[in-house]
């Protein structure tokens, strides 16, 4: 699933995609190509913005919620003297970690598996797929039905 050879630690962007255990719904329902979250899917929303806060040189971009999975862009900035440099694996990991841990709380499944183990990664490797990748994000509510990770199958 990696780029080979690549450095995931080196500054860039980076699209990911995380899913649920078992491709589980649990974070709300798509209606009428709206995503509406449930409180696990606000606590994993909430998880995703503040990525900022707990590591000095990552920025998040866009990013979505469905149902059973997230699309986001995150940023690795060049490195800063004042904090120490992570890469796409640990930040992703403290991403589902914490996202993990608030969602259950919601769900009152303590330890219980969120997401699976691994995860999907692109290089973003200029701005025109840095534009679509953005407009995917933006869209993937109105694909929902069309998705294959939609529990029902794709094309209903």
């Amino acid at each position: 699933m990696r780029l080979a050879g690549y450095d995931h630690s080196q500054a860039g962007a980076y699209f990911v995609t995380v899913c649920t255990q078992d491709r589980a719904c649990l974070f709300g329902e798509v209606v009428d190509g709206e995503m509406r979250l449930n409180p696990s899917g606000q606590a994993v929303a909430s998880v995703w913005q503040a990525l900022p806060e707990h590591y000095a040189h990552v920025q998040v971009d866009a990013f979505v919620v469905m149902p059973n999975h997230v699309h986001g862009v995150v940023v690795l900035a060049l490195d800063t003297p004042a904090s120490p440099r992570h890469g796409l694996s640990e930040v992703v990991r403290g991403f589902k970690t914490f996202s993990a841990r608030r969602a259950n709380e919601f769900r009152k499944a303590r330890g219980v598996a969120v997401w699976q183990r691994a995860f999907h990664d692109q290089v973003i490797r200029d701005a025109a797929i840095l534009c679509q990748i953005r407009k995917y994000i933006a869209a993937n509510p109105f694909e929902w039905p069309n998705e294959s990770d939609h529990p029902e199958g794709a094309g209903l």
